[in-house]
């Protein structure tokens, strides 16, 4: 490989041939050395960084904030889920850019980063906030490293992230008196359909308000996860979303997305209780569009494209008097006039029974309860884990299965059993 050194004004420079590439040959070439000796030295590196790596590594001179929108354009957009996208754009926002958007990339070292997340303990974060922000931190550099090659390493590898005792995260399970006041309490309303999904089949809180009739079959009394209901911005980029925190959003809109993984995609069957519950609600649905008219809400979907390329459908209302050329859906959740019940409706439900019943509850307590009681019955945990969708039995096993005095009593039963002299 041809290079060599050479003076210009008051310093040295190296350089040397990079072969061709369009056509057109290229090279390499970097001044300022004092000496002659200091530029040779330097030459040398070079060709060996060139002949091992295939390129001449020089640090790039971008700012944090910029690399981080870079990062940000180029992987998160194309890569990650709509609400991902949101979640690691507030921590560039809101954490990243105000401490480190001025340095530049190569300014960075372990040391600056160490005092950073030192520093977030003693702000007070919980464990998974400050996790959460290290990590994003930790990823956007490991693509500066690779494939961008604008620093040689990433600093943040030997940064230990501050230990916070974890506090145990509350697992709310009812028992079936709790479960029978808030049931009562909305048998006749919006929220009953919804409740009872949650509590006979164990569906994420996207999963049961994404459900419509076409995935209920009456005959064979199964229910098919095909996909969840997200809410997100229309005809706007997420950064809107995150600039819009705290603001009502204008735009927003349900939409039907891809399951949350590919095991979620799933048939759960369901016993009398809820077939009960689910025919009694479809009859209702078909009289109520009848007596409500050309006032009554319909729902049509509209085709539209993440930012991944991916197919959404846009959960569109409309009155039932307005022509719409857009194949409709047919929502389970919903109210007498028609219209949709999301998961903000049931913010409501929720509310009430906190301050009303008052008693701990949110949705998921729903599928906690429905694994408790299916463990607690005997039943197989390979059964539960594909019944709730977990890729994972041991998330099956160390999320949703809890050690309840019933369970106690079990295991001393079975034990006085297994060791009976017979």
């Amino acid at each position: 490989m041809n290079g060599g050194t050479r003076k210009r004004g008051s310093t040295w420079s190296y350089y040397f041939d990079l072969g061709k590439a369009d056509g057109k040959r290229k090279k390499k070439e970097k001044g300022g050395f004092r000496t002659k000796k200091e530029a040779e030295q330097a030459l040398a590196a070079a060709i060996n960084e060139y002949n091992n790596a295939g390129q001449v590594f020089e640090p790039s001179d971008i700012i944090v904030s910029d690399y981080l929108e870079q990062w940000y354009s180029l992987f998160c957009k194309p890569n990650l889920k709509y609400n991902t996208q949101v979640g690691y754009l507030r921590i560039i926002e809101g954490h990243l850019n105000p401490k480190f958007g001025h340095y530049k990339l190569k300014a960075l070292n372990p040391a600056i980063l160490q005092e950073y997340a030192n520093s977030l303990k003693l702000n007070g974060y919980s464990k998974s906030h400050i996790t959460g922000i290290l990590t994003v931190f930790q990823s956007a550099l490991d693509y500066a490293v690779e494939p961008l090659h604008y620093i040689s390493h990433n600093p943040m590898k030997p940064v230990r992230f501050p230990k916070i005792e974890r506090k145990p995260r509350e697992r709310i399970i009812l028992d079936l008196e709790e479960w029978q006041r808030i049931i009562n309490r909305f048998r006749d309303t919006r929220y009953y359909i919804p409740l009872m999904a949650g509590f006979y089949t164990g569906l994420r809180i996207s999963e049961a308000f994404a459900l419509t009739w076409d995935d209920i079959d009456f005959n064979k009394r199964t229910l098919t996860v095909n996909k969840q209901v997200v809410k997100r911005n229309f005809g706007a980029d997420v950064r809107k979303v995150v600039e819009q925190k705290g603001k009502r959003e204008q735009r927003s809109s349900w939409y039907f997305t891809t399951p949350k993984t590919a095991s979620s995609a799933r048939t759960v069957p369901f016993g009398d209780t809820l077939y009960e519950a689910l025919k009694a609600e479809y009859t209702a649905q078909k009289k109520n569009e009848v007596q409500y008219g050309e006032f009554y809400t319909i729902h049509v979907l509209k085709k539209e494209t993440d930012e991944k390329g991916n197919d959404m459908y846009r959960i569109v209302p409309v009155q039932k008097c307005a022509a719409s050329q857009l194949p409709r859906t047919r929502l389970v959740c919903i109210d007498k006039n028609g219209q949709y019940t999301s998961t903000d409706s049931f913010k409501y439900c929720s509310r009430v029974i906190h301050n009303e019943l008052q008693l701990a509850f949110d949705y998921h307590s729903l599928r906690h309860t429905h694994a408790t009681m299916l463990i607690e019955a005997g039943a197989n945990i390979k059964n539960v884990q594909v019944r709730l969708g977990h890729a994972n039995i041991q998330t099956t096993l160390q999320t949703y299965v809890h050690d309840t005095e019933k369970m106690a009593e079990q295991s001393v039963e079975l034990f006085e059993q297994a060791a009976a002299i017979k």
